[in-house]
């Protein structure tokens, strides 16, 4: 008795591609940036580990505190520059956020990947250092030269990640 061949199927051809990881967390750390309640630029963090999300955070004022898009911006009212006099602002930083969510929940971050639309401050990466995340993925830059010091001598690995098109297969 003689087989028929077995037909091989063709994958379909119009499923998008799936993002690779990086560009996967990078997404949602975008997608994050979106509950941020800052008027000068929106900012979203998530803390990974082997794959998965230790903790999230985007940038506005304390729970129970007035955000700035109710009230206006005081480094605006100020006129302060981006990257300068971090202290005078209500809101807290995404990367400080994703840190404090941790804490609050008794979550390790000792060897995690912080991705993150900006690369972060000079304040955030002194608590990024102490927390023991070892990586960071930013999607962009940010204005303070402190902060590179601070990574090299902590020796924090950067990477920046082109960001992924979705092409179809």
């Amino acid at each position: 008795m003689k087989r028929k061949p077995i037909k091989k199927s063709k994958p379909k051809s119009k499923a998008p591609k799936r993002p690779n990881w990086d560009n996967y967390f990078l997404e949602l750390a975008e997608l994050v940036s979106k509950r941020s309640t800052c008027m000068r630029r929106a900012v979203g963090a998530v803390v990974v580990k082997d794959k998965h999300i230790l903790a999230t955070g985007y940038n506005g004022a304390p729970k129970d505190i007035t955000h700035c898009d109710a009230i206006g911006c005081l480094r605006e009212k100020l006129n302060i520059p981006s990257g300068q006099r971090h202290e005078l602002c209500r809101g807290l930083h995404a990367e400080q956020n994703a840190i404090i969510q941790a804490a609050l929940y008794g979550v390790s971050l000792k060897g995690a990947t912080l991705y993150c639309t900006n690369l972060p401050c000079s304040i955030c990466i002194k608590m990024i250092i102490n927390s023991g995340i070892k990586n960071i993925i930013p999607r962009k830059g940010y204005p303070d030269k402190m902060t590179g010091r601070f990574l090299k001598e902590a020796e924090i690995k950067v990477k920046y990640i082109k960001k992924q098109k979705n092409k179809i297969i």
